[in-house]
């Protein structure tokens, strides 16, 4: 894998709060910051409109260029046209919404292909919230957090994300004890605060952002603040 740096975000793509981190992904890389909004097409034109618009405004306070990869199916996500334009890109960026309908459009496809490439060769590679979710090994549907299937694409196969996690934790405690006692042999689970960012890999991380993330497993809760270094198997 890439030295290049992995950034797995519990929460705010695109909007003011995250530029720093946004911006410092970018930092000394191409200034082409390549967006998939693919995790929102389930919710129709007006959702994927909304994303590109945030990620236009993210990219002109960052000073960079704002370039959308508009796959919402899995032939746009074998379209070579479109795989191409991850080709020297500084940072790429999977945004929020359903994150078993993003890794199964992604899955053994062109475009999928295309962002391994690029971030070997050096782009920065980001996801939040369904987005963090498809790059570890769990990204189940929205209405079936509970669900034994194993859905990510798997680019960090040891790391199970729960993105917002300090409203997860009081939203839905079932998942997260069903989770929990889910996991396979050499995986660890995650819980990532909103406005905050995991960033490294493969397995040296450190926090970034307003809040914390959260080691769980054992029945307890390990707590990361900002600025923390997190080891990961």
């Amino acid at each position: 894998m890439s030295s290049a740096p992995i950034a797995l975000v519990g929460s705010g793509e695109y909007l003011p709060v995250m530029a720093k981190i946004e911006g410092d992904l970018i930092a000394g890389r191409p200034p082409k910051y390549v967006q998939l909004a693919t995790a929102a097409a389930p919710e129709g034109d007006s959702s994927l409109a909304f994303w590109h618009k945030l990620g236009k405004e993210q990219a002109v306070r960052l000073g960079v260029e704002q370039v959308i990869v508009d796959v919402r199916n899995r032939e746009d996500a074998n379209n070579p046209e479109l795989a191409a334009l991850f080709e020297g890109a500084g940072l790429i960026y999977l945004s929020g919404g359903n994150p078993a309908f993003l890794s199964n459009t992604l899955r053994d496809t062109l475009v999928w292909e295309a962002i391994k490439a690029a971030h070997r060769a050096g782009s920065a590679l980001a996801g939040c919230s369904a987005g963090a979710m498809t790059l570890s090994e769990w990204a189940p549907r929205p209405r079936d957090f509970n669900s034994e299937h194993i859905s990510g694409l798997g680019y960090v196969p040891h790391i199970r994300v729960i993105p917002h996690f300090d409203k997860f934790g009081s939203w839905i405690p079932d998942m997260l004890r069903n989770t929990m006692l889910k996991l396979p042999d050499g995986v660890m689970l995650l819980g990532i605060d909103e406005e905050t960012a995991l960033v490294g890999g493969p397995h040296e991380w450190v926090v970034q952002g307003n809040q914390s993330v959260w080691h769980l497993g054992d029945g307890k809760r390990v707590e990361y603040p900002s600025g923390s270094t997190l080891i990961t198997p």
